[in-house]
């Protein structure tokens, strides 16, 4: 049964082949310092990068580069983007690139104008927003986060091995955000099938609560087999248009916030992948995929019945002549059979994981309390260990 809830998205999209040429129409609603935010240079190899700027001086914009933005923003990027905005009184941040960089950009809106360490306030301390904020616009070439269109920002704090993410209200938002598929054909496999498998673990860390009958559920269903279909295609053709295409759109519904009405959501996943990226600095999607497995084995029991229909709607187990018990446990074989598909990263040691990250590892693991299980130290240990058996 749905309970209350207030929902709104303010973020405007651009999507289809060639969208690129909104973006100004959309500079024209921002004063004229502009901060150009991107990663390690593929968007000037790819060309992206000569197209944005062409835009940007085209229309009489002064621009302020930020570049080498990694795939795990750092603390102390983010105090070099905030001093970059602020000292150039930027009038928009337009972030170029995949998640790491959209959430890069919120992180620096956030924090530029912060009288505070912002990484206290709004990062260990989870404080709201009270000073300015800068408008952020995203044009998106890898897809994966869905943060093109909601408040998440994960930062990484070398020093204290800590990989936090805080999602932020919507007045952090991206302002607009351009998808255009063809921009992800040149990723590489290794960056592209880490994307598929977060889309996927955000649907699921959203999927695997509750017990009610949702509509976000069906939802949900209908997104994982759609992302299921595509992918199997995209990994054989990189190009397909059509796979790639619905795979972003996919991508950005994953987590624009909308499937989780009526849901506590779970996202251990998610608490124990980012520690682990914490120590290693490993791609987020691989520490995802490593976890995956032996969490949902070990919360199956408690979450049975959606596990079963997990197994049925979403990977067509066939359930008769099987035990409830049975069907799941189908179900999972199914996902684990994809995941290896894909060329997915099931083994932490491949990762750079080894026993004596552990300790850490689970200690820097926030525990939550949405999902079938809350986890003690003890379980987080156990599934690590699992992780490096796999």
């Amino acid at each position: 049964m749905l309970g209350k809830f207030v929902y709104a998205n303010p973020t405007k999209l651009y999507f289809g082949e060639n969208s690129l040429e909104y973006l100004t129409g959309e500079l024209e609603r921002y004063g004229k310092n502009i901060m150009l935010v991107y990663g390690g240079g593929s968007i000037k190899k790819n060309g992206i990068y000569a197209k944005v700027v062409q835009l940007l001086t085209g229309s009489g914009k002064t621009v302020f580069e930020d570049a080498g933005v990694m795939s795990n923003p750092t603390l102390e990027k983010l105090y070099e983007g905030c001093r970059i905005a602020k000292e150039n009184k930027v009038d928009l941040i337009l972030a170029v690139g995949g998640g790491s960089v959209c959430d890069y950009a919120k992180a620096v809106s956030v924090a530029a104008y912060c009288e505070e360490d912002p990484w206290g306030k709004y990062y260990l301390r989870k404080e709201e927003v009270n000073n300015k904020i800068i408008p952020v616009g995203c044009v998106l070439t890898m897809v994966g986060t869905g943060s093109e269109m909601n408040g998440g920002s994960v930062i990484t704090n070398h020093a204290a091995k800590a990989k936090i993410g805080r999602v932020f209200g919507e007045e952090v938002f991206p302002r607009f955000s351009i998808l255009d598929p063809t921009y992800t054909f040149t990723l590489p496999r290794y960056q592209m099938v880490a994307g598929f498998f977060d889309i996927m673990s955000h649907i699921l860390e959203q999927y695997f609560s509750g017990t009610d009958d949702n509509t976000s559920d069906y939802i949900m269903e209908g997104l994982l087999r759609s992302l299921i279909h595509s992918s199997r295609i995209a990994v054989k053709n990189p190009n397909d248009y059509e796979a790639r295409s619905n795979i972003m759109w996919t991508a950005t519904w994953a987590l624009n916030t909308l499937v989780a009405k009526g849901k506590t959501t779970d996202w251990m996943v998610h608490m124990i992948g980012q520690s682990i990226g914490a120590y290693t600095d490993a791609t987020h999607g691989m520490t995802l995929a490593a976890v995956s497995m032996p969490y949902y084995r070990h919360i199956l029991p408690y979450g049975l019945a959606k596990f079963k229909r997990y197994a049925i709607n979403v990977w067509d187990v066939r359930p008769e002549g099987k035990t409830d018990e049975q069907i799941a446990e189908a179900g999972l074989a199914e996902m684990e059979s994809y995941m290896r598909e894909l060329g997915l990263v099931l083994n932490g040691r491949e990762l750079g994981m080894d026993e004596t990250m552990l300790e850490g590892i689970a200690q820097g693991s926030f525990i939550l309390e949405g999902g079938y299980k809350v986890l003690n130290k003890d379980e987080i240990m156990a599934i690590l260990k699992e992780t490096l058996q796999a």
